[in-house]
């Protein structure tokens, strides 16, 4: 089984990295244009059968807190639309696109996968954008389109590449701040890093693991 494993930046996943695990990795690097280009090309090199995608996020609400590691079940490009005297309208409110064109699902790019029953990590929705920010009125207008758990820079693009490429994907994420909070000293950016990189390899192991037992299965039967 060929996994790809990216991330934006290497010291979220460096750990990881360090246990040397039998996977592919890549670092496309921060934000939506260079995740898209990296994954088409790690594809069209040696197309995956499995992709996962780690990183930190932000979180909206105390449901997800800080340092708190989640699998993302839909994301979607929140920053695509129109904005009229401080008032955001996403694109597919705007007629200029279906909200149900393939790969979207009611304007979501969503998971088809049910690989999320095999691990004990709550599913959340996303959005990604292209800036963060601790604008009080870019928050508040991401809560009342998209009522999301939490935020990356890169999220839906995973999303979007692996559904048009019918490739099997997971996104997981750790919470390292409050969307919004830009004062570095309330982040748990040490712990999210270290939770994320633990959970990383359980999941790693665990797919390995099931994968290793179908095959031995399927030689035991032959």
């Amino acid at each position: 089984m060929h996994i790809l494993v990216i991330a934006a930046t290497k010291f979220e996943i460096e750990p990881f990295i360090a246990g040397h695990k039998p996977v592919e990795i890549s670092i496309p690097g921060v934000g939506v244009p260079s995740t898209l280009y990296q994954l088409q090309k790690n594809i069209y090199i040696r197309r995956p059968d499995l992709i996962i995608q780690a990183g930190i996020a932000g979180s909206f609400t105390s449901d997800v807190p800080l340092s708190k590691v989640v699998l993302v079940k839909q994301d979607v490009f929140a920053d695509i639309g129109m904005e009229e005297k401080e008032k955001f309208t996403p694109v597919v409110q705007t007629g200029l696109a279906d909200k149900d064109v393939p790969p979207f699902t009611n304007g979501w790019l969503v998971n088809p996968s049910h690989i999320f029953s095999m691990f004990n990590l709550p599913a959340v929705k996303a959005i990604t954008v292209n800036k963060v920010s601790d604008s009080v009125l870019q928050r508040q207008q991401a809560i009342n389109n998209f009522a999301p758990q939490i935020e990356s820079m890169e999220g839906a693009a995973l999303h979007y590449v692996c559904l048009q490429e019918n490739i099997p994907f997971i996104q997981i994420r750790s919470i390292s701040n409050k969307v919004g909070e830009r004062d570095k000293s309330k982040w748990k950016m040490k712990e999210a890093i270290s939770n994320l990189n633990t959970e990383l390899l359980n999941l790693i192991d665990k797919i390995t693991n099931e994968q290793e037992a179908k095959c031995n299965e399927q030689i035991s039967n032959e």
